[in-house]
């Protein structure tokens, strides 16, 4: 059974809340995970940021569950609150629209809804408070909306769309939320596997995993560790060096390895390693294929041909990391770079959560393989680039094609090599 420590983030159901200030998110997200995950006071605007946990939520399993900011969040910083929050649904599997039961829908409840049917996403509408709404109807204080006798105004809401009222101070109906929600699990299948459909059962891959001042103590990198897993259970075996020691490592098998699979930012030694006749990519080539990107990537590497000096170039990480000298980002790649166009440029870096709207600025944008941001976030920013007519390409076809080596890497996927 899937756990806590075995699923990756980019790999769990992605489940947001969504709502005005102080409609109880924060009191709905504690009650649904059973834990204090998010501050709670009568004073609106309390959560300022999304508060991201990974954990099991039964019976659904491993989630991702994300507190955001009030949708109705004033002032200049106000609306970088909702900026951020508007932000989490890109990457949002199950939307959950929390609404105050005892103040009704609101203009921007009406809003948000349409933006989450604009967006395709499955959603539930939770009217709050009931304890308290109960209460208001005893006294006839606010006797015409009554969520539990359903007489709150729903017109804005289409039938389709279910809808549920709550506790989360006397846990009613979190439950049958939880079953709800279970309900509206969209069933995710990733375009392709990582690598699993062009190996075969008894094939030996090479993996070549550099370890320097930025690779984390004592373990593998997630697109390491996600590409191991799925080459063993497909049966094949896998073979990890690093970038020195790959020619030992090949003399030493009885039969040639059929794909060796470098960290990008080793292309160019391992090229020269590696017999031409031996198929060579990259784990984030890979990765790129795995969240159904990597066609546009392909095409988006060549806007390096048509640069010119002072462009500027827009370089992402779906991770935050604390950054080292040799950093492959902000140090190595805009290095290769300038080195293969002979041309100075503009450069900004995005990490984490954060993606412009707005990519008008830029005329490249070279992202990260994704492995820490689901599906549906990767293909939301890449479509935003194509949108915009903004060429978008990968760490690792970038770097491919910046060491003359782009076709090669391409040659587990012929029909992509024929396209350079």
């Amino acid at each position: 059974m899937s756990n806590l420590n075995s699923t990756p983030a980019g790999e769990r159901i992605h489940i947001g809340l969504f709502g005005r200030r102080n409609a109880g998110k924060s009191s709905l997200i504690n009650a649904l995970t059973g834990q204090k995950l998010a501050v709670v006071a009568d004073v609106p605007g309390t959560t300022t940021d999304p508060v991201l946990k990974a954990m099991e939520l039964l019976p659904l399993g491993p989630v991702l569950m994300m507190d955001t900011a009030g949708i109705d969040d004033t002032g200049e910083l106000g609306a970088l609150r909702v900026q951020k929050s508007l932000q989490m649904l890109n990457k949002t599997d199950i939307a959950i629209v929390v609404i105050d039961s005892s103040a009704g829908i609101a203009e921007e409840d009406k809003k948000l809804l349409q933006r989450i049917r604009d967006k395709e996403l499955s959603c539930v509408v939770v009217f709050t408070k009931a304890d308290l709404a109960k209460k208001g109807s005893a006294s006839n204080e606010i006797p015409s909306k009554d969520p539990c006798t359903q007489k709150v105004s729903t017109d804005a809401i289409p039938a389709s769309l279910p809808q549920i009222t709550v506790s989360a101070e006397t846990g009613e109906n979190i439950r049958e939320l939880k079953e709800l929600l279970a309900h509206l699990v969209p069933q995710k299948k990733a375009p392709y596997p990582i690598c699993s459909d062009l190996i075969r059962p008894g094939d030996t891959i090479l993996l070549v995993t550099p370890i320097d001042s930025a690779a984390p103590k004592g373990r593998l990198i997630l697109p390491q560790q996600q590409t191991i897993r799925d080459i063993i259970d497909t049966g094949a075996s896998a073979i990890v060096t690093q970038e020195n020691n790959v020619t030992h490592a090949l003399a030493n098998l009885k039969t040639s390895p059929a794909m060796v699979i470098t960290d990008s930012q080793a292309f160019g030694k391992v090229n020269q390693s590696v017999p031409k006749e031996i198929n060579l990519t990259s784990f984030s080539i890979l990765m790129a294929r795995h969240k159904g990107n990597l066609e546009q990537a392909v095409l988006g590497v060549a806007a390096l041909k048509t640069l010119k000096d002072g462009d500027h170039i827009l370089i992402s990480e779906g991770c935050t990391h604390h950054r080292q000298c040799g950093d492959i980002g902000t140090e190595k790649l805009p290095k290769w770079i300038c080195e293969f166009t002979g041309k100075d440029f503009k450069m900004s870096w995005t990490s984490g959560t954060e993606f412009p709207a707005d990519l008008s600025p830029y005329r490249l944008i070279i992202h990260c393989g994704g492995c820490m941001l689901n599906e549906r976030e990767m293909q939301y920013r890449y479509r935003c680039a194509a949108d915009q007519h903004i060429p978008m390409t990968n760490y690792g076809l970038c770097i491919a094609y910046t060491h003359g080596i782009l076709k090669r890497s391409l040659s587990v996927f012929p029909r992509l090599a024929e396209k350079l």
